[in-house]
This record gives C-alpha cells, sequence and structure tokens, in this order.
C-alpha cells in the first residue's frame, strides 16, 4: 500500500477506523474548533486590541493546516470515492457539497492577495469551515438521507403548492384591482402578495390587505395553505428521517452479521497434512444454530458482502444420488474485478475458471496452488443465469464483467517459456452420472480418443505428459482408491477453448483435469488429494521445487486472512 492510498484511507470520513486515523479526524476537528473561536474573538474589538497579534497567527496557522488537508484530499479523492477519476473528476468534487466548502474556505485566503476581497465576505466564508463538521455527523447523513429519500414527494408538494399560489393569486388580482387599482396594478403584485405570506413577509411587500369578499376569502385560503407548506414538507422529512434510521440501524446490523459470518470460516486442523484450513462451506443451518442467525440475516450478510456466497450442496451430487436440496455459504478471496489472482512467479498456473458456479470448488483450486507456491487465476464474480463461460472464448465473452483482466492475467503469467496452465474443473455433478474414474485429464482432443494422435493438442511434450500422468494415476489409486482417465468421458477438442487464445499459446502446455465433486468435496482427505496432486505436477513441470507447508498454511485464523503470497 503507497503512500496515497494510506492518506486515502485517512481521509475516509469515518472515525471508528483505527487509531492512527482517529487522530487525524480528531485534529481536524480541533483546527475547525480552533479556527471558529479565532472568528469569533475577534469580534470583541477590546481583545482585538490586546490579543489582535496572536488571533492573527492562529489564522495563519490553522488557514495552512486546511491548505494542507484539502490540497491532499482533492488529490486522493479518486481511492476515496471513484466517481471523482481523473482531472475533470477532481474538479466535479471541488464543485460538490464538502467540496465547495473546503475550497471556498481555505483557498479565498490566498485569492485575497491578488483580489481584494470585502472583509465581510471572508469572514463568513471563513465561519463555513464549521460546515465541515458535519461530513463527520450521523445526524446531518440521516437528515441528508430523508431529504433525498422524499425529494421526489417533496417536489411534488412543492409543485402542486406553486400551481394552486398562483392560480389564487390571479383570482385575487381580478378580485381587487378594481377596488384598490393603485395597490393591486398588476398581476405580479398579486402573486408576491401571496407568496409573502408563507414567510411572514419579512420585507413589507404584502402590507396591502385585500378589501373585497373573494379576495379576503383567497387571503384565508392562502393562509391555510401557509399551514399546510410547512406541515407537509415536515411530516414527509419526518417520515424520510424514521426511515433513514432504520436503513442506518439495519446497515449496523449488516457489518455485524457480514463480520459473525466470516468468524464461521475458522480454519480447522486437516489431520491428513496438519494445514490449518478453512472449511469448504458451512451450511445455513449450522449458521442458525451455532451463530443464531435468522435466513433473513444470513440473506442480507451475503448480499452485502464480496466474500461470500449461497451454494446449493445438492448440485454437487450426481443425478443417480437424487440428492435433496441443502443450502449451503462458500467463503472466497477476491483481489480482482473477476476474482481472484496471485503470482508466485512460478512456470505452472492453475486456472479455475468456473468457481462462480460450481459449489465449493474455489476451495480445492485454491489449496492446490498454494500448497505447492503454484500462481492462481480463479473466476469467483460474474452473472450465474444466464451464465457466460471464461472457459470457451465465445464472441461475447470479453463483453463480460472482468472478461479483459482475467485473460490479461492469464497471458501476463504464461509469457516465456517452461509455462504450463493446468485448468481445474469438477466433474460428476449436477446432471452428470457415475463415472468408474473420477479423475478426468484432458489435452485438447476428442472424447473417447485417449491416444496421443489427436490434432491440435494443447500439450506439447508429450512423454513427459504421458509420465507425469502414469505416476499421478498410480499415486491416486495407491494412496486413495481414485481412478484415473484420459479423455474418456470429456471432451476438450472444442476450437473456443481458452488455451488456444492465449498470446504465448504455441509454448504453453496445457492439460485440463476434471474432479470428481466426491473426491474434492466430499472426500475426507480432500486436502490431501490436492497435496498430492500438486506434488506431481510440481516435479514434472515446475523443476522439482522443494515442496513444504508454509508457516501461513499451519497458522490458526479466519479465512483466508494472512494468505498473502
Amino acid at each position: 500500500m503507497n503512500f496515497k492510498h494510506k492518506l486515502a484511507l485517512v481521509f475516509d470520513d469515518n472515525i471508528k477506523t483505527v487509531v492512527w486515523r482517529n487522530y487525524v479526524d480528531y485534529t481536524i476537528w480541533a483546527l475547525i474548533a480552533l479556527s471558529t473561536i479565532q472568528i469569533f474573538l475577534s469580534t470583541y474589538d477590546s481583545i482585538v486590541a490586546k490579543y489582535g497579534f496572536w488571533l492573527e497567527i492562529v489564522d495563519i496557522f490553522t488557514t495552512i493546516c486546511f491548505t494542507i488537508e484539502v490540497s491532499l484530499r482533492i488529490w486522493t479523492i479518486d481511492l476515496v470515492e471513484p466517481k471523482y477519476q481523473g482531472w475533470w473528476g477532481r474538479v466535479k468534487y471541488c464543485f460538490s457539497f464538502y467540496g465547495l466548502i473546503d475550497v471556498l474556505s481555505t483557498y479565498s485566503y490566498y485569492v485575497n492577495f491578488f483580489i481584494p476581497l470585502p472583509v465581510t465576505m471572508l469572514k463568513a466564508i471563513r465561519i463555513a469551515r464549521l460546515m465541515k463538521m458535519f461530513r463527520y455527523m450521523k445526524s446531518f447523513r440521516l437528515l441528508t438521507n430523508a431529504f433525498a429519500s422524499k425529494k421526489s414527494e417533496l417536489f411534488v408538494s412543492m409543485q402542486f403548492l406553486v400551481i394552486v399560489t398562483m392560480m389564487l393569486s390571479f383570482i385575487l388580482y381580478f378580485s381587487e384591482h378594481d377596488a384598490q387599482p393603485e395597490a393591486y396594478s398588476d398581476g405580479i403584485v398579486s402573486v408576491v402578495w401571496a407568496f409573502m405570506q408563507y414567510i411572514g413577509d419579512p420585507g413589507g411587500f404584502a402590507e396591502n390587505s385585500p378589501v373585497t369578499f373573494v379576495g379576503r376569502v383567497i387571503a384565508c385560503v392562502i393562509g391555510i395553505l401557509g399551514i399546510a407548506i410547512f406541515a407537509v414538507p415536515a411530516g414527509l422529512i419526518g417520515s424520510g428521517f424514521t426511515e433513514a434510521m432504520e436503513k442506518e440501524e439495519k446497515a449496523e446490523k449488516t457489518v455485524a452479521n457480514v463480520e459473525k459470518l466470516r468468524l464461521a470460516f475458522e480454519r480447522k486442523l486437516d489431520r491428513n497434512t496438519r494445514i490449518q484450513a478453512t472449511p469448504q462451506f458451512v451450511s445455513v443451518a449450522d449458521i442458525q444454530a451455532r451463530l443464531r442467525m435468522g435466513i433473513d440475516d444470513i440473506f442480507d450478510a451475503i448480499d452485502n458482502s464480496d466474500h461470500f456466497r449461497l451454494v446449493n450442496l445438492a448440485a454437487t451430487r450426481t443425478v443417480d444420488e437424487r440428492a435433496e436440496d441443502k443450502l449451503a455459504v462458500e467463503h472466497f478471496h477476491l483481489n480482482r474485478p473477476y476474482g481472484y489472482m496471485i503470482d508466485r512467479k512460478s512456470n505452472v498456473t492453475i486456472v479455475s475458471p468456473a468457481s462462480l458456479v460450481d459449489p465449493c470448488f474455489y476451495h480445492f483450486a485454491y489449496y492446490f496452488a498454494k500448497i505447492c507456491g503454484f500462481n492462481y487465476v480463479s473466476r469467483e464474480l460474474g452473472v450465474v443465469r444466464p451464465y457466460k463461460s471464461f472457459y470457451l472464448l465465445g464472441e461475447d465473452t470479453m463483453e463480460q464483467a472482468g472478461a479483459k483482466e482475467y485473460y490479461d492475467d492469464l497471458n501476463m503469467l504464461t509469457r516465456g517459456n517452461n509455462k504450463v496452465v493446468v485448468t481445474l474443473l469438477v466433474a460428476s455433478g449436477a446432471n452428470e452420472p457415475v463415472y468408474p474414474t473420477q479423475v478426468h485429464f484432458g489435452y485438447g482432443g476428442k472424447r473417447g480418443d485417449e491416444s496421443y494422435d489427436g490434432a491440435d493438442l494443447t500439450i506439447k511434450n508429450v512423454p513427459l505428459f504421458d509420465t507425469m500422468y502414469k505416476e499421478m494415476s498410480d499415486r491416486l489409486e495407491k494412496e486413495f482408491s481414485i481412478k484415473c482417465d484420459r479423455q474418456r468421458y470429456h471432451d476438450t477438442a472444442n476450437t473456443k477453448m481458452y488455451l488456444r487464445h492465449l498470446e504465448n499459446k504455441d509454448n504453453i502446455e496445457g492439460i485440463v483435469i476434471r474432479i470428481a465433486w466426491s473426491e474434492c468435496l466430499w472426500n475426507p482427505a480432500h486436502v490431501q488429494i490436492s497435496q498430492t496432486m500438486g506434488e506431481v505436477i510440481n516435479k514434472y513441470y515446475d523443476n522439482d521445487k522443494p515442496v513444504g507447508t508454509s508457516d501461513e498454511l499451519k497458522a490458526k485464523g479466519i479465512g483466508y486472512d494472512g494468505y498473502d503470497k
């Protein structure tokens, strides 16, 4: 995190952040109070005569401090609020409510050196610094939210009031013009008279009262409208204020629920590997029982977090099993617009293009890459229905959110020589039957073709792949009773497959591995399975670098926190 990002965290207007950022917020508060006191004391001639020099010093000091604060705030505003990106975005911020207060109350001091401004204007602008406090005040935020939520209703009521008042004003003119031709000489006089009644006529514009019967009736109606002009908006704003408070309370509750949900993914010891692993999922029933969260609270937390999704575990069972629906929550990591990417400077890149729609597969793919230090790319975000795959590069693929970044990252990770891309997918779930084998290898051939004679294969070194495949098959069957096959049940010959469209495709070893959900999710040894498979891949494709369980993987924690490498 660079200096600018750290400053952006300071200027987030949140006084409930970490301690050192709070100190900055409280310092700004103190400077606002000091500046206000200085302006107030300067209104006393006796104090100015005795302490004028020190008041001037305070004024200069606070102005310099605010100049630094405002300048840095404008510089970092694109990180605080993305809508203010670029040079023009910063200009737009300067004309926003808080931006205008910052600019006028600070930079006007320097403008006065070149263009003399009235003293009264300077002092009025300077006292506007008090309004900077609003950005930290919950009450002001609630009030603005109340106005914003009821602005349509307020506008409609104002329209009605203006139209009715205009109509009554002209009737007043027609009835009073003959009786008081000098007092009601034209229509604008009656219009001004009517509107002045609403605010008590502070300027004395409506001193001539109606004398005709019709004019007095209209005056009574306008008087009644004068009550309504305050009663209706007050009721609307009051209702909006109540709604804003309810939304604020709901937002605070949602934050608490998200944290409770996060704590549900406390790492647990995998006894086979001695790794402290994140749970693959936590069932909704378990969350209800252990965390005392209702269904609405769980759904609300998921909807307001980027790291959880609701999954149906029935989709991980084969069609023959006829599994009942079972809802669960899955936790995953994000650092890219499409999902997650980490560059570990490995020759091998593990790609999970369908974690978005394959329940709980992120966990298996993540640890597959993490344990052996492989690069990792995973798609976690997008539209589930209708689903557009990143595995197949269709005409509309690049139009999807995050697709460009996804393929840019893949191209970046696969530049150079000796690069290997291992695509991980699931099998034997949803509408698929049970296959005699559980791990299915593909390398660009047609379904049923287990030879290496197919055209346009995605592997270049066939002998190396064949040796790796045989060792992988032997170890999985010996250690876990898992059987493997080569392209027996799944086709990888599709010309749209993304491996055929990478920039460095001619120098990449592209392997597709489909793993049955029964092994990558429901097998108690799933972490050990991913470790074993990763070790074999590492042996043949990543120069057989040392593989060991890092201290990170042995550390207790919550979810994927602390996994920085």
